[in-house]
């Protein structure tokens, strides 16, 4: 990545929108775009364009759906690069990553309860149940 770095880190700074694209945080650069327009990436605490330029050293504030990550800017590409070379872009901040876990187990959790909650209407089994209790119940007055 040493020979791809030199040559894909312009002096200017990169684009934020083509930055967010080869870093793998959006599938396409149009969503990047979107996103950053929309306000969902701040850069520095601020709202930006999809034009800003990202240098190494800027901070970064992602809103993707429930997620957020917050993460420190290490280096620049502007190719879209394999997974693991594509995190040695950024460092995410051990608050984000402590966070987003803490999230991710509550939603975990949320799913578990919602999984054992009874779904809609009884089965047929389950309505024979129901009158035997109901017929026990009654008779036992």
């Amino acid at each position: 990545m040493a020979g791809a770095e030199a040559r894909a880190a312009p002096a200017g700074g990169l684009r934020i929108d083509k930055w967010l694209w080869a870093a793998r945080f959006f599938k396409t650069r149009a969503l990047a775009t979107e996103a950053v327009s929309g306000g969902k990436v701040h850069v520095n605490g601020e709202r930006c364009k999809p034009a800003r330029r990202v240098h190494p050293g800027d901070r970064l504030t992602i809103h993707r759906g429930q997620q957020t990550w917050e993460i420190d800017v290490r280096a620049l590409n502007d190719q879209r690069r394999p997974a693991t070379e594509a995190r040695e872009l950024y460092t995410e901040t051990p608050e984000s990553e402590a966070r987003r876990e803490a999230e991710s187990e509550r939603r975990r959790a949320e799913r578990a309860m919602a999984d054992s909650a009874p779904s809609g209407r009884p089965d047929k089994r389950q309505r024979r149940q129901i009158r035997r209790f109901i017929r026990q119940d009654g008779q036992g007055e």
